[in-house]
């Protein structure tokens, strides 16, 4: 197996860290990026138990910031030699955005938001995907084979009340998944959408989610480690030619192939056209 160096943006812990292991696991190394200094002394504790730490490395950066992706890059290319595969899963949640969310009777309106919540998640969510993308690609099409994966959300969270800005970070994150595909076909550069398909068991979603489904009152909550099995499809060779596809990781079935997943459930990433009826058409996301 050829191995292939990646960069993993909000890996320091919850899906990140978790997609940053499997990939090592593989032997892939990975520079994992995360914004919060107290996130790295644990993410490195636990590589080195894992026996990881060779492979995988913390790096703490701001990836809203042009100059900061700059070197993450250079970083990478530094410890590692090269930059095939960009894993974009930095992103501000609803803990940021509306902390008291599930304690509230009624969903937050979009006038409430204030302006540097609205700019520091548009910045996470969707700038330094599109920021770090644009500094990968170019490394990736001049040697003919890499991979960006992005880490969306499924549409009834982005369209749901209460939303703003997250759905619309993730609706533009989405939108441009299907476009970089089309930019990038025929280059040997893949563009692909992971999503866990449902909420995550991870910091990111409220403690009150994340009690409710342990106790058994709310849906089942994805955990991170199910994140693994539709990434290491999407950057595998056997993915050559896969490109403009969703997966959503809480349909993954260990019991079929990857290839069987991918056409059972791959869908073509961008966002739900619905016809009058109101129907998704078909092949779109759900």
């Amino acid at each position: 197996m050829t191995t292939r160096v990646a960069i993993m943006t909000g890996g320091l812990r919850g899906l990140g860290k978790a997609m940053a292991f499997g990939l090592a696991r593989l032997g892939h190394p990975v520079l994992a990026v995360g914004h919060l200094p107290e996130d790295l002394p644990e993410f490195e504790a636990d590589a080195r138990q894992a026996g990881f730490a060779d492979l995988v490395s913390g790096l703490v950066a701001d990836v809203r910031r042009p100059a900061e992706c700059d070197r993450i890059v250079q970083t990478t290319l530094e410890r590692y030699g090269s930059a095939d595969i960009l894993v974009n899963n930095a992103g501000l949640t609803f803990t940021y955005i509306w902390p008291d969310k599930y304690r509230r009777e009624t969903p937050p309106k979009f006038w409430e938001a204030t302006d540097e919540i609205i700019q520091n998640v548009m910045d996470t969510n969707y700038v330094a995907a599109d920021q770090l993308a644009r500094r990968i690609a170019p490394l990736c099409v001049a040697k003919g084979w890499g991979r960006i994966v992005n880490v969306t959300t499924k549409l009834s969270t982005m369209n749901q009340p209460g939303a703003t800005p997250y759905g619309s970070s993730k609706a533009a994150l989405e939108m441009a998944s299907e476009v970089w595909a089309k930019d990038s076909a025929g280059t040997g550069l893949t563009i692909n959408v992971v999503n866990p398909g449902a909420g995550a068991n991870t910091p990111g979603m409220a403690q009150e989610m994340r009690d409710w489904s342990a106790a058994g009152s709310k849906p089942r909550l994805v955990e991170p480690d199910q994140m693994v099995p539709p990434l290491l499809w999407v950057v595998s060779t056997a993915a050559d030619t896969i490109t403009g596809y969703r997966y959503n990781a809480n349909e993954w079935d260990p019991a079929l192939t990857p290839e069987e997943n991918h056409r059972k459930y791959g869908r073509l990433s961008g966002l739900v056209v619905h016809h009058r009826d109101g129907d998704p058409a078909e092949g779109m996301p759900e």
